[in-house]
């Protein structure tokens, strides 16, 4: 990912979806972490941008999961 995940965006995809970019982004996460250990970290504010987003993803996840529960 370049940028940042807009909200209007993530409230767009299927759970399925989501759940596949959380694996994503914290995959992106783990990688950024291990080039900061080795000292090679290029894209410092990255490293915030990502894990703004699995926080952004994990919480519209919830409100999926809370809509679907309500309604059954």
């Amino acid at each position: 990912m370049s940028k940042s995940l807009k909200p209007t965006d993530a409230r767009l995809k299927t759970p399925d979806e989501l759940g596949a970019l959380l694996l994503d982004l914290r995959r992106e996460q783990f990688n950024l972490r291990f080039q900061k250990a080795t000292g090679q970290n290029e894209g410092v504010s990255r490293v915030k941008v990502v894990r703004r987003d699995i926080a952004r993803v994990k919480t519209i996840l919830a409100e999926k999961h809370r809509s679907s529960a309500a309604q059954s």
